[in-house]
């Protein structure tokens, strides 16, 4: 090559090639300057400033304006993966089209969230796409190749999965530790990841903030020993917000900093996001683990070559090749079209019972009279990975829209009330001068800087007051809207104002609560954690309660009384009720309850007594128990907030224009008592989600209603080679053309491990006119029929009866079909060959996953070291005999083992105080067992078992 064209500039050399070759031209200091998340240009070699990240979850987001579509769990409740694909590449596309006018939105996009919907009460849920890990690897996949495209070299953006790993609690989200058994490890927790990468359509992860067993999850041994085993491409591993600075702060893992991102970057990380644009942070930390030799150049080259890697592919060093660089699809008629579509994919029809008549409720019957109400019935939501609203549709503009404004009735239910001071006064609102550009007017690589309108007028009292709308989120949390529309909230200043189009913000500043005092109340600010308290001449957040005003509520109009005198003249009632997604469940706040807000209950309730013909809408981030709901009302809808198609889609699914097809794509619980500790994340031993619930949900996984019916007939299976060949024949026998999700489950028949009572292995929407028919064949491998044998540390398939369900949802099979598995019985457990990892037990109580050091490895100890714990191990062969047996272990306290049920001790270790939780020392104690027999070990005190061996 010549010098005005190096080689890293000629595409027609390998990309590795090419990589190695710009590396080669780095200054130490500027391959260093590239771990930070905003890494500058290099003007001498052409190399232009680069960041990760950029947020692209159901659209571009943070970047003002941009095409929304339904939040990634409505997408997950689509069940379409072809529609989630196209989804992804009109994302994809306007990422760039906006990129072409703003070189702050990035290609390295962050999308999509993989964790799985564990448990409801995460207040990330809206963020992921299904509880069931195949369902949202297909969705995954989807997304990503949309989001990738489809150029054998060239990437459109070059998605992030979120969040590596076993993620579902943002309570102490950065401090607690998920304790993942093996088995759920790689049969729940690594698959849902696995699929985008074996495609090859990810660019790489992002670990998540909290630790798993015991070590945090930007330390991860897995990213070495699983993810970058599942291809030979490179992966980018970019860490989380400030999570590399919680190493050594909130998590304590490490006494510095240094250590901390040193240990990071050998474990995999690639690059840092910490301390916003400003990376002398972290690149000091980085230089100072250099010079005291904690990391040496080959850690730091090999992260910037994964870097390097998915820059070349994102075309940034072959502009004139680039098939991407001149996009410009942006909010096109296609991509409207696209979000109708989605938002309709994702309503999910719970329930529609006939009436007296023998009809359902829906479809609506035309030329009738509908009241439309609830506290959500003319609100567009969006989250805190939304986008600016290009287009907006509540469900009142949309039903409006559908049946004609002269026959639609509207009452939102607010509570309507005055705030008086203990001198009588009331809060007023006063008019502002001119109408100012709101909050969604403003665009910020990180929205959490956005600061509080300082602009507008305060908050005075007077005789009279100002009417304002309460609404009641649920746990106590409120929103107090002035009559202009918007929320009162507290800017920097402290003072009180209608300045908020929406709550919203990484604090929120619009919420409060009521305390009782006295025959009055103080109003909480919860944003602040200050009181509100009236001045001579504003009203303002006062940092104590000494300071705080008493107010006493007046109540104009309460909002069930609007509601029913709405309900009563309508021929059906629309009732639509959820979440505020910044409120009560949202990142860093986790829901306290599935039940539906009190307000929100009084409101359906109000309505039906007003109308039996009352229909339920839930318009949500997650799933609500609503037992009584579903028992008392004819129809039962559920949509998760759906973008800027959101009201159009609901109002041609109310009217039969377009049949309903979603399913739910996790279960529905019926009360807070079905549901595990939130920190419990053994699916299998706690016996979550549909895989292994044991009860009876309010809503199955995989339910959902169409206007029609089908008849599933002539389910095959057939054993082919490393396949199961499953063919069905599905007809529409109703009298609507309609989409049907068909969905393939399989259940082991007589296994010697606990299985799922089911599991997905296959799906497919179609769509039929009536009378239509189709025959779908299903292609499963052997190894969707495995699980992980702890016993051998493998995956086994285990010969015997396998049972194939097909039908609409996990609970309703309508067809069942058996194969007959050869083979070998997977043996008992060889502790004479290995030993016993602790971690591979095959039943626990009162133990937790903890780390055997900070770089690998496992062990395991009492969850409460007051308390005993126990761990089985089954089916150990002893062979001969043996008799000795020798424990690895930190800590203090004694590890007691019994063999199966019996009651006196084979032995009985005492170990420790040990130097420290990573000071493994062998202690041992005769143990004469022989044969097949369960292993019982019971552990007491602060002891760390990692590993058991046998001899003699």
């Amino acid at each position: 090559m010549t010098a005005d064209r190096p080689p890293f500039r000629d595409p027609a050399l390998p990309v590795d090639a090419r990589v190695a070759d710009l590396l080669g031209r780095l200054a130490p200091a500027e391959r260093l300057a590239l771990l930070h998340q905003f890494a500058p240009g290099v003007e001498r070699l052409g190399l232009a400033a680069f960041r990760t990240g950029q947020e692209a979850l159901h659209g571009v987001a943070w970047m003002g304006p941009a095409t929304v579509f339904p939040q990634a769990v409505g997408l997950g409740a689509s069940w379409h993966p072809e529609l989630v694909r196209r989804v992804g590449e009109a994302v994809s596309r306007e990422a760039r089209a906006m990129r072409a006018k703003d070189g702050r939105v990035g290609l390295n996009v962050w999308a999509p969230t993989v964790n799985l919907l564990r448990n409801p009460l995460w207040g990330r849920g809206e963020e992921g796409y299904s509880e069931d890990p195949a369902l949202t690897s297909a969705l995954a996949v989807a997304f990503t190749r949309g989001l990738r495209g489809d150029h054998p070299v060239y990437w459109r953006t070059a998605p992030v999965l979120k969040h590596w790993l076993a993620h579902n609690n943002e309570t102490a989200r950065d401090t607690s530790s998920a304790s993942v058994r093996p088995r759920v490890l790689h049969e729940y927790d690594l698959p849902a990841f696995r699929g985008a990468v074996e495609a090859g359509t990810a660019a790489g992860v992002m670990p998540a903030y909290n630790l798993v067993n015991g070590r945090p999850n930007h330390l991860s041994p897995y990213l070495e020993s699983e993810l970058r085993t599942w291809t030979d491409r490179e992966l980018l591993v970019c860490s989380d917000a400030g999570a590399p600075s919680n190493l050594a702060d909130s998590q304590a893992y490490f006494d510095g900093h240094e250590e901390a991102v040193a240990a990071a970057l050998r474990a995999g990380v690639d690059s840092f996001t910490d301390h916003g644009t400003d990376p002398s942070v972290i690149l000091g930390r980085l230089e100072r683990a250099l010079e005291r030799g904690l990391i040496g150049q080959e850690d730091v080259d090999r992260a910037v070559r994964r870097q390097l890697t998915v820059r070349f592919a994102l075309g940034e060093f072959d502009p004139e090749l680039d098939p991407y660089a001149q996009e410009s699809a942006y909010d096109t008629a296609g991509h409207r079209e696209l979000a109708r579509e989605a938002a309709e994919a994702a309503l999910v029809l719970l329930r529609n019972e006939p009436d007296a008549d023998g009809a359902p409720l829906l479809p609506l019957a035309a030329g009738g009279r509908v009241a439309v109400v609830g506290l959500l019935a003319d609100a567009a939501k969006l989250d805190w990975y939304s986008g600016a609203l290009l287009h907006r549709s509540t469900p009142l503009d949309g039903i409006r829209e559908r049946f004609g404004a002269d026959r639609v009735d509207f009452a939102e239910g607010v509570d309507r009330i005055r705030l008086r001071t203990a001198d009588g006064r009331a809060l007023r609102v006063p008019e502002a001068a001119g109408e100012e550009p709101g909050r969604e007017a403003e665009v910020a690589l990180d929205p959490a800087l956005l600061a509080g309108r300082t602009d507008l007028p305060p908050l005075t009292a007077d005789a009279e007051g100002t009417v304002l709308d309460l609404i009641d989120w649920g746990d106590g949390v409120l929103t107090l809207r002035a009559p202009g529309g918007r929320y009162l909230s507290v800017a920097g200043d402290g003072l009180l104002r209608a300045s908020a189009d929406e709550p919203g913000g990484w604090v929120v500043q619009e919420t409060f609560r009521f305390e009782a005092h006295g025959d009055g109340h103080l109003l909480l600010h919860l944003g602040t954690g200050g009181y509100v308290s009236v001045a001579a001449d504003s009203v303002k957040v006062a940092a104590d309660r000494g300071s705080a005003g008493i107010f006493t509520v007046e109540t104009v109009e309460r909002g069930e009384e609007a509601v029913a005198r709405a309900a009563a003249g309508a021929d059906a009632v629309i009732v639509v009720a959820g979440n505020d997604p910044h409120v009560n469940g949202r990142e860093t706040e986790d829901r306290a309850t599935l039940a539906l807000p009190p307000h929100q209950d009084r409101l359906w309730r109000a309505a039906h007594a007003a109308n039996p013909r009352t229909a339920l809408v839930l318009v949500s981030s997650y799933p609500y128990a609503v037992p009584d709901a579903a028992a008392a009302l004819p129809a039962l809808l559920w949509t998760a907030h759906g973008g800027q198609a959101a009201g159009t889609a609901l109002a041609r699914v109310l009217a039969g224009d377009v049949s309903p097809a979603g399913r739910l794509p996790q279960t529905w619980y019926g009360s807070d008592a079905d549901l595990p500790d939130l920190f419990d994340y053994d699916v299998i031993g706690g016996r979550q989600t549909y895989l292994y619930f044991d009860g009876t949900p309010l809503f199955p996984f995989g339910h959902g209603l169409t206007y029609t019916t089908f008849g599933y007939r002539e389910l095959t299976a057939a054993l082919d080679g490393e396949e199961v060949r499953v063919s069905c024949a599905v007809a529409n026998t109703g009298a609507v053309a309609s989409d049907e999700v068909v969905q393939l489950y399989v259940r082991a028949v007589a296994p010697s491990v606990p299985r799922p009572h089911r599991a997905l292995v296959a799906h497919e929407r179609i769509h039929l006119a009536p009378g239509a028919t189709a025959t779908l064949t299903f292609v499963v491998p052997l190894s969707a029929l495995a699980y992980w044998d702890v016993a051998h540390g493998r995956w086994t398939v285990e010969p015997g009866a396998y049972e194939f369900q097909a039908g609409p949802s996990s609970a309703d099979p309508r067809r069942t079909v058996r194969v007959e598995l050869p083979g070998e019985a997977p043996g008992p457990r060889p502790v004479l060959e290995a030993g016993i990892e602790a971690a591979g037990y095959d039943e626990q109580t009162g133990t937790v996953i903890v780390d055997r050091s900070r770089i690998s490895g496992d062990a395991v100890a009492p969850a409460d070291p007051a308390a005993p714990g126990t761990l089985l191990f089954r089916a150990c062969d002893f062979g001969d005999g043996v008799t000795e047996l020798a424990v690895t272990a930190a800590g203090a306290g004694e590890v007691t083992f019994y063999a199966g049920t019996a009651p006196v001790p084979l032995a009985r270790v005492t170990v420790g105080p040990t130097d420290g939780p990573y000071a493994h020392v062998l202690a041992g104690a005769p143990c004469h067992v022989r044969g097949v027999t369960d292993l019982r070990v019971e552990l007491r005190g602060p002891v760390r078992l990692a590993h058991v061996g046998f001899s003699g």
